[in-house]
């Protein structure tokens, strides 16, 4: 995907940030670690309906960083911004 469509479907997920113009990333912040882990776990169930698995690393007791990408693309596609948008609508 060029880096100018990346950038006009980020208005669209405006907490996601560009990585390296190959990925898209966020990080969430929780409460606490039971928190963090159910929104993982409801990260997951929206990821496997959509055939499209992020990267998930919890940190810190309370943090997530997700970054996605569309590994056979080798890099960003439309299904990337939309699975960041349903995302967005878990937390």
């Amino acid at each position: 995907m060029a880096l100018a469509k990346a950038r006009e479907y980020l208005k669209h997920v405006k907490q996601w940030k560009l990585l390296g113009g190959k990925s898209i990333f966020r990080e969430f912040k929780f409460k606490d670690f039971k928190q963090a882990m159910s929104f993982v776990d409801k990260v997951g169930e929206v990821a496997e309906s959509e055939g499209h698995h992020p990267d998930i690393l919890l940190y810190s007791w309370n943090r997530v960083r997700l970054t996605l990408s569309t590994h056979a693309v080798k890099g960003l596609s439309i299904n990337d911004f939309i699975l960041a948008a349903k995302i967005d609508r878990i937390k």
